[in-house]
């Protein structure tokens, strides 16, 4: 079954938000507007029930539930938050999809799909990965409805150690149909126009999601600095990096070992490449997030990380979120279109 079948209200090919959890930026207002677009609208949740609940409420009253299913996807950081706490939200509000993404161990995965489907039986679970290994073996223990598979050009958390989906995707695809596993793949990590979403769907991808093009969306909660900082980056793979720092600049780093995060390089990374002593760039940093600019700069020059991927040079406008679903699915048709023209 193609996911469009699936998930009826969305047209083909498949954009879908991604649900950009640890900045809250993926709320209501963007999973309604991606929705809307034909796409999947995805909230990321990380451990506020309550909060998670109210925006929830905000989708149901804006978005009529389609085979008794709220057409959204919820995505849930499975390190962080607490099953028990979250089933009784999910259940009460039956969003279509549950995203699980970034457990401590990958036998985590199949507690919360076990859960999951006896409480929301009608809801598909996906699951986020990076690497074939963790492809095959959450195929094998938790037989999700969808792997997401994420490259290393994402931006925000991913696996500290990674391919791009250039070769990531089709040897997944290839490893998953040699073990007899029939799972449909979406592909995220550098996509951020229709050029990349025909090249994410020739690799075998039934959809692609997208992180960084929908921070420049206004209906996406973030800082003004921070979208203004993204949209001046260019040259991606020179102006990001991945690095465990960016979740040491708080204090002491609580996510999963086999993660790290992609942030435009800012002052922060400059000390630290700098050999400064952590406890004196979380002082700096600290200090900064408590004034008007929350500690972003642009050009650099903030104190906060600031998550990119490498495709952030191709980002230069704000556009609402259902313009930038239309647009990327109408020129990823028109890329693939052109392509076999010349073939």
């Amino acid at each position: 079954m193609t996911l469009q079948k699936s998930l009826p209200w969305t047209k083909s090919p498949l954009i879908i938000n991604a649900p950009l959890q640890m900045g809250g930026f993926a709320g209501a207002e963007l999973s309604t507007a991606v929705t809307k677009a034909g796409g999947l609208g995805q909230i990321g949740a990380v451990n506020d029930m309550n909060n998670l609940d109210s925006q929830l409420d905000k989708v149901g009253q804006a978005l009529d539930h389609v085979d008794g299913l709220l057409p959204i996807g919820v995505g849930m950081l499975v390190f962080i938050t607490k099953l028990e706490e979250a089933i009784p939200v999910l259940e009460k509000h039956k969003p279509a999809v549950v995203w699980l993404f970034a457990a401590k161990e990958l036998d985590d995965y199949a507690t919360w799909a076990k859960r999951l489907r006896s409480a929301l039986p009608k809801s598909q679970v996906w699951v986020q990965v990076g690497s074939v290994d963790a492809a095959l073996k959450v195929a094998k223990t938790v037989k999700p409805d969808v792997l997401c598979i994420q490259g290393s050009d994402a931006g925000g958390h991913g696996y500290e150690k990674g391919a791009g989906i250039i070769s990531l995707v089709p040897e997944v695809s290839d490893a998953l149909a040699a073990n007899g596993h029939d799972i449909p793949l979406v592909a995220a990590g550098g996509i951020v126009d229709g050029r990349g979403a025909a090249a994410a769907l020739a690799l075998g991808a039934q959809g692609v999601v997208m992180g960084t093009r929908f921070i420049a969306a206004p209906e996406t909660n973030v800082h003004s600095l921070y979208q203004k900082a993204l949209l001046a980056a260019n040259d991606g793979g020179q102006s990001t990096t991945r690095s465990k720092l960016f979740d040491n600049l708080r204090g002491p780093n609580i996510w999963p070992v086999a993660y790290d995060g992609r942030s435009i390089v800012m002052e922060s990374f400059e000390d630290h490449e700098s050999g400064v002593d952590i406890e004196e760039i979380r002082r700096k940093h600290n200090e900064a997030v408590k004034a008007e600019d929350a500690g972003f700069g642009v050009d650099g020059k903030g104190r906060a990380a600031i998550w990119a991927g490498t495709a952030v040079g191709i980002v230069k406008k704000v556009q609402p979120a259902a313009e930038i679903v239309e647009e990327v699915r109408d020129a990823a048709r028109k890329a693939l279109e052109a392509v076999n023209s010349k073939l």
